[in-house]
C-alpha cells in the first residue's frame, strides 16, 4: 500500500485559535445545535478507527467529544468500514440512513485511490450517495483525499476535481483533504509528534486529534444546516 502522504496535499493553514473562534461563531448563531441531533459518519478505515487500541481514540468518538465540548448535543454514528470503497459506501447507504439521522458525513475515496480505480467510478458513486442524501432532505459534508502525482497528471486532475464539483452541485460542506492537518506538517514534525501509525496510512490517536481539530468546525457548519429533527 502507498504511504498516505503520497495522496494527501498540503494547504492546511488556519491556526487553532481561529478555528475555535469560527466554531464559537457558528454555534452561537445556530441555537438549533443545542437540540439532540444524530450525525451519520459514512467512511472507511479512517472513520472506523483502524489500528487504534482504544475505541475512544478513533475519529468518531473524538469528533463526538469535540462537538459536545462546543455545546452541540450530537450523537455520531460510526458507519466506517475498513477497506470500503465508494462503491461499498453506495451499496450500504440506504440502510444506514435510519429515521433518526439528521445529517451525513461522507468520507470515502481513499481505497479507490489505493486500488487505482477510475475516477469516473468514484465520482458516479459519490454523486449517487449525495443525491440519495439530498432526496432525504438531509445536509451533507463531503470529505476527500487528493490523488498522488505518481498516478499521472490526468488521473490526479480528474480525481481531485470530484470533491469541489460535487460539493458545489449538492450544496455539501466541503473538506477537500481529511488528512490535510497532518500532511501540512514536515516529516520531522509528524514523526516527533507521533501522528501516524506504523503503516504511515492511518493516524495515531494524536493524529486523529489533529484531524478532528480541523474537521470539527466544518461539522458544526454542517449541523447548523439542519432544519428538522
Amino acid at each position: 500500500m502507498k504511504s498516505v502522504f503520497r495522496w494527501v496535499s498540503k494547504g492546511y493553514g488556519p491556526i487553532r485559535a481561529a478555528r475555535n473562534l469560527a466554531a464559537a461563531v457558528i454555534f452561537a448563531a445556530s441555537p438549533a445545535l443545542a437540540a439532540p441531533v444524530t450525525l451519520l459518519a459514512l467512511g472507511d478505515s479512517l472513520t472506523q478507527g483502524y489500528g487504534l487500541a482504544a475505541p475512544e481514540d478513533g475519529l468518531v468518538p473524538q469528533l463526538q467529544a469535540w462537538l459536545r465540548a462546543q455545546g452541540a448535543d450530537v450523537t455520531v454514528i460510526n458507519a466506517g468500514v475498513s477497506g470500503d470503497t465508494t462503491a461499498g459506501g453506495r451499496a450500504r447507504l440506504d440502510w444506514s440512513l435510519t429515521p433518526d439521522v439528521d445529517a451525513v458525513m461522507i468520507a470515502l475515496g481513499g481505497n479507490d485511490l489505493l486500488r487505482g480505480l477510475p475516477p469516473a467510478e468514484a465520482r458516479a458513486n459519490l454523486e449517487a450517495m449525495l443525491a440519495t442524501v439530498q432526496a432525504r432532505g438531509l445536509p451533507v459534508l463531503l470529505a476527500g483525499l487528493p490523488a498522488p502525482g505518481n498516478y499521472g497528471a490526468e488521473y490526479q486532475a480528474e480525481f481531485d476535481a470530484i470533491w469541489p464539483d460535487l460539493a458545489k452541485k449538492y450544496d455539501a460542506v466541503l473538506v477537500p483533504n481529511l488528512l490535510g492537518p497532518i500532511a501540512a506538517l514536515s516529516l520531522e514534525d509528524r514523526i516527533g509528534a507521533n501522528l501516524m501509525q506504523d503503516d504511515n496510512i492511518h493516524p495515531s490517536p494524536a493524529g486523529v486529534t489533529l484531524v478532528v481539530a480541523a474537521l470539527g468546525p466544518k461539522v458544526l457548519a454542517l449541523l447548523a444546516k439542519i432544519t428538522t429533527h
